[in-house]
């Protein structure tokens, strides 16, 4: 039920006032979903999650449909939201992907490495230094037409099949990254087994390297219950980019242990209560989460999504 003034705001003098909500619903959220998406559902998706106030949509991905067929329509799907007033980056895994990605006119782009050798191999079936070099000319062309690049680094806090992942091990492929030229990079916890005091540890590594908080967002998945508390703890060391999931879709399709991403909803409830401006609508969001439930045939698996859903959203 919605209560008026909850929650009470009561704002942290070691926070941010304004985080910027980097929205992968679309993309990550509905790459591991069994059944395809009908194109013009993703459309109506992007766009009311738009209309909720996002302002960086992670759109798709131009990846080679047999790896990730749920995302086959990127060529389809990017046209029909194009015209948003918004950042929609999407994701280019080679050169292909960023030809394809540009010829649409995308103007931000981002790639997917890896932390560790077992997850590159998965993944990418390379190793991290191999990944890294196919990498370098996506960034250096993207760059060229002067395109915003992501890095995304997957399995900075622990690995399925290595387990903990030594810190300078993720500071070291963060700064080859950054030295390539991206912009900004999104700190993975691909499996969810972070807690606080690894992420204000790997956090002070990564500044002491001249990985700055500015140039960082974070990525948590909710396997153990920790990702609020992880990105609270990267918000007090000064992170202001935090990646979600409307209604908490998506997990990761090479690292079967990994569960939902962080629930945009309940992501946007704690910083409301902290005082900390997103520019979001939270109740066209969980709106727009209900009415993706209902298409998805299951109820939203946030918790901020379940507490204030009623009669009229659902009807929506």
């Amino acid at each position: 039920m919605t209560v008026p003034g909850l929650p009470m705001v009561v704002p942290s003098r070691d926070l941010p006032t304004r985080v910027r909500i980097h929205e992968v619903g679309a993309r990550d959220g509905l790459q591991n979903e069994k059944a395809t998406v009908p194109t013009e559902v993703k459309a109506a998706f992007i766009r009311r999650l738009a209309d909720a106030g996002l302002t960086t949509i992670e759109a798709t991905s131009f990846v080679h449909p047999k790896w990730v067929p749920q995302l086959a329509d990127a060529e389809a799907l990017f046209p029909m939201v194009g015209d948003l007033p918004v950042a929609l980056p999407v994701l280019v895994p080679n050169e292909r992907g960023l030809d394809r990605a540009l010829a649409l006119g995308a103007r931000r782009v981002a790639v997917f490495a890896s932390a560790t050798e077992s997850f590159a191999k998965a993944n990418l079936n390379r190793t991290v230094d191999e990944a890294l070099a196919m990498f370098e000319p996506v960034v250096t062309r993207a760059k060229a037409e002067d395109v915003h690049v992501r890095g995304y680094l997957s399995m900075c806090f622990g690995d399925p099949w290595e387990g903990a992942v030594p810190i300078p091990q993720v500071v070291k492929v963060c700064r080859a990254l950054l030295d390539m030229g991206c912009d900004e990079l999104s700190l993975g916890d691909t499996i969810g087994v972070a807690t606080p005091g690894h992420v204000v540890a790997l956090l002070a590594a990564l500044d002491e390297a001249g990985v700055p908080p500015a140039a960082l967002g974070v990525h948590f998945h909710d396997t153990y219950g920790q990702a609020l508390a992880n990105t609270l703890a990267a918000l007090q060391q000064g992170v202001t980019t935090v990646d979600a999931s409307a209604g908490g879709l998506g997990g990761c399709p090479y690292a079967k242990s990994a569960t939902g991403n962080l629930a945009t909803e309940d992501l946007v409830w704690m910083l409301r209560g902290l005082g900390i401006d997103t520019g979001i609508d939270l109740g066209r969001l969980v709106a727009t989460s209900t009415w993706m439930a209902a298409h998805l045939g299951r109820p939203s698996p946030s918790r901020t999504v379940r507490a204030l859903s009623h009669e009229d959203t659902e009807e929506q």
